[in-house]
């Protein structure tokens, strides 16, 4: 998995991969596809992610290890 803090934040809200696909528009496979590294996060899904998880975009891309937005 190329993005563990964005699936460890969709696990902290409780949410299926499914669910998690669905409240940012997207079908499910289009999310394995990102997490997975095979296709690359369009930016405007990295800012609905941040907002929906209350993170950073660093965070959720592992560039930072602090999860408080700001």
């Amino acid at each position: 998995m190329i993005f563990p803090n964005i699936e460890a934040e969709r696990a902290r809200l409780g949410l299926t991969k499914e669910e998690f696909a669905e409240k940012l528009g997207v079908v499910t496979k289009t999310y394995y596809n990102w997490i997975g590294g095979v296709n690359p996060i369009p930016s405007d899904m990295l800012l609905k992610i941040a907002k929906l998880c209350n993170t950073s975009i660093d965070y959720l891309l592992g560039l930072k290890d602090e999860k408080k937005v700001g």
